[in-house]
């Protein structure tokens, strides 16, 4: 739970577009280990994006909306999510690779 008292949830996230090679991954992590969020994020074999966040709901959301602008030279066409409720399965935020 966070301080709130509501539950923590995870995001699992898909981003297509121009995302590799223009330091998505960093951005994603940056944003967030500012939102103290853990999970991870990598590039996937289809030149898409995929991350799993969990923490605070109204935080989970802000990296979302980051994640659809992305960093400067990338191209967000599209981003599916879907939430469930957190597993507690991570220390902190990481860079995954493949």
């Amino acid at each position: 739970m966070d301080v709130s008292g509501e539950p923590l949830q995870r995001l699992s996230a898909r981003v297509v577009g121009r995302v590799q090679g223009v330091s998505f991954r960093a951005f994603t992590r940056r944003q967030a280990d500012r939102l103290q969020l853990t999970g991870w994020v990598r590039n996937e074999r289809d030149s898409s994006v995929r991350l799993i966040a969990e923490g605070p709901r109204y935080a989970l959301e802000k990296l979302l909306l980051a994640v659809q602008d992305g960093p400067p030279g990338a191209r967000v066409d599209g981003v599916t999510a879907s939430w469930s409720a957190a597993t507690g399965a991570f220390d902190g935020f990481g860079v995954r690779f493949q």
